[in-house]
């Protein structure tokens, strides 16, 4: 298991698909006016080295002991969303209309996903102020797995996709 640091030093993969504009206190003071929520002090950390994008290859993927719809041994995150309002990119500002839309419990912020499938910040045990668990969530299947407690310990267990066995055929979503 990789250390926070560690990850966080190399965790934005090549490209701009997704990055917004820097991070800056502001920025972060309006998100969490517009989301309601505390974001955490983590997620925030990897946001101002760079505010969304795509996720390096080292830390693609997150283990899970019971297997999903994506695969028998992990779940998918390619890229994570930042704050912003840069066009045509979806942001964690997007998440309120997201949840409605998809029809997942509140409240939410999406961190990462495609409308099928979510990784997202939950915090409904905690309350908008508390520290947020770390949730896969399937809108297919109406399932829903914790991954974390919190987002630095979700950022602590991320590792690389390719290190999996994915004797599926492509390694992606199994048909269930």
């Amino acid at each position: 298991m990789a250390g926070f640091d560690e990850v966080k030093a190399t965790f934005w993969g090549e490209g701009h698909y997704g990055v917004q504009a820097p991070l800056t206190d502001g920025v972060v003071q309006d998100a969490e006016l517009r989301l309601g929520v505390r974001l955490p002090v983590s997620l925030l950390e990897v946001l101002r080295v760079q505010n969304g994008g795509l996720v390096a290859e080292l830390w693609n993927a997150f283990p899970t002991d019971v297997p999903t719809s994506w695969s028998e041994n992990h779940v998918p995150l390619d890229e994570v969303r930042g704050i912003g309002r840069r066009d045509g990119q979806l942001s964690l500002l997007d998440s309120p209309y997201l949840v409605e839309e998809w029809g997942l419990p509140s409240p939410l912020v999406l961190l990462s996903g495609d409308g099928h499938c979510w990784i997202a910040l939950d915090y409904r045990a905690c309350g908008e102020r508390g520290e947020p668990s770390v949730t896969w969530f399937d809108v297919d299947g109406d399932t829903e797995l914790p991954l974390a407690t919190n987002f630095r310990m979700f950022v602590e267990r991320l590792t690389a996709a390719a290190s999996f066995d994915l004797d599926e055929a492509d390694g992606g979503r199994s048909a269930s």
